[in-house]
């Protein structure tokens, strides 16, 4: 990329920032990790749980949840992605496995949207394939439409309208996941 190409890309992505709609400010979003780590903290806080966060977009829901449980658990990662920095995802690409094993565990997958479901659907069948002794989901963020590919999560933080959002670890064009709050672009 050329230094002009990187000044045109950064100049979108500054009025992309400045023109978007705030539909969750910092504190609701807040309350929503504190509501999901209560939920999570009831059903595993005696199970000896593997948090899995999904990079690069599970980070900061991740270490917002692992603030708030205090109890026995294990956390890993892995990262699969369909979006490489585009606003549309495409195949299912996988970078990196969790370093755990998975078999016989109680495996809590996070993530920072459930949008149509490719990827969510993908990681849990691949711990359930690794011989995994149960497999639940958490999703920041479920976008509301029709397009979901038979796969919900179980704990869900907020509800969005089908726009392209970002923040929070959800991103545009690989940029914005560091944004105070969840908003949503204009005209996508």
């Amino acid at each position: 990329m050329t230094s002009s190409d990187t000044e045109e890309l950064l100049a979108e992505i500054r009025r992309v920032r400045a023109e978007a709609d705030c539909l969750f400010t910092t504190e609701q979003v807040e309350a929503a990790l504190d509501r999901l780590a209560e939920q999570i903290t009831a059903h595993y806080e005696n199970r000896d749980p593997l948090i899995l966060c999904v990079m690069n977009g599970g980070l900061i829901v991740t270490a917002g949840l692992l603030q708030r449980m205090d109890f026995p658990l294990q956390s890993d990662y892995l990262h699969a992605t369909r979006y490489r920095g585009e606003t549309q995802g495409g195949e299912l690409h996988w970078l990196h496995e969790p370093g755990h094993a998975l078999q016989g565990r109680a495996v809590i997958v996070v993530d920072d949207i459930l949008d149509e479901g490719y990827t969510l659907a993908a990681i849990v069948e691949h711990c359930r394939a690794q011989g995994a002794a149960s497999v639940e989901s958490v999703a920041l963020v479920e976008k509301q439409h029709m397009r979901k590919q038979g796969i919900a999560a179980d704990y869900v933080g907020l509800v969005v309208e089908d726009r392209y959002v970002f923040g929070y670890g959800m991103d545009y064009k690989d940029y914005l996941r560091n944004a105070p709050g969840i908003f949503a672009v204009k005209g996508l």
